[in-house]
Order: structure tokens, then C-alpha cells, then sequence
């Protein structure tokens, strides 16, 4: 019994993917202080939530504010970047690499995304 369960501990390790990290790319939205989630082709991501976790690498995603920025509640709003991450099966993100802001106009014509 020792055995088999020390096995199957050991093939679940084996088994176990490790994750690369990936290059997701949607709209990147800051509604509210503290609340960041990339929606792309898969879902939603999430980066940040107020009074929760933030994702180890946030220091690494820009000023997305200024320009290509569509504002909703003061500076607060929604644009469109590329975001390397790591990430589970299950959509939680891991950890943020880098991040890239991009023409608002890209992301309104991938007809796979949803509107934000």
C-alpha cells in the first residue's frame, strides 16, 4: 500500500507540466484601483485584484494611461497589450515577465476577442 501510494506520488510529479511562459495578448483592463485582468482569445487573466493577490511581475507592466487608453472611470479604463506570463491550465497567472501596450486598433479588429 506504501508503495502504490508513493508511486503514484511520483508519477503525478513526473507528470506535472511545466509551465513556459506565453505571450497572451487582449484587452488589458484597470477599471477600479488594484483590479487588472488581461482578456484575450482563452479568457480572462488575472493580474490583480484590490484587497487580494497581485501577481509577482506587476512592477513590470507600464503606464498604459496615456494615449491608446480608453477611459471609463477617471484614469481608470481599458486598452490594448501583449503581456508574457506564466500561467496554470486553470487561468491563473503565475507570474508577469514583461508587458507591452498596443494600438487600440488591433485588438477592435480581432474578431476573436470580445468587446471590452
Amino acid at each position: 500500500m506504501r508503495t502504490a501510494w508513493l508511486s503514484l506520488c511520483l508519477s503525478s510529479i513526473l507528470v506535472a507540466p511545466l509551465q513556459a511562459a506565453e505571450r497572451r495578448c487582449g484587452w488589458l483592463h484597470n477599471p477600479t484601483p488594484g483590479n487588472v485582468w488581461l482578456t484575450d482569445r482563452a479568457g480572462d487573466w488575472i493580474l490583480a485584484s484590490q484587497g487580494g493577490r497581485e501577481t509577482p511581475g506587476m512592477d513590470r507592466v507600464p503606464d498604459m494611461t496615456g494615449r491608446e487608453w480608453v477611459r471609463t472611470n477617471g484614469a481608470y479604463g481599458y486598452g490594448c497589450a501583449c503581456v508574457v506570463l506564466n500561467a496554470e491550465a486553470r487561468r491563473q497567472v503565475l507570474r508577469v515577465h514583461a508587458a507591452e501596450q498596443l494600438p487600440l486598433a488591433r485588438c477592435r479588429a480581432d474578431r476573436a476577442l470580445p468587446q471590452p
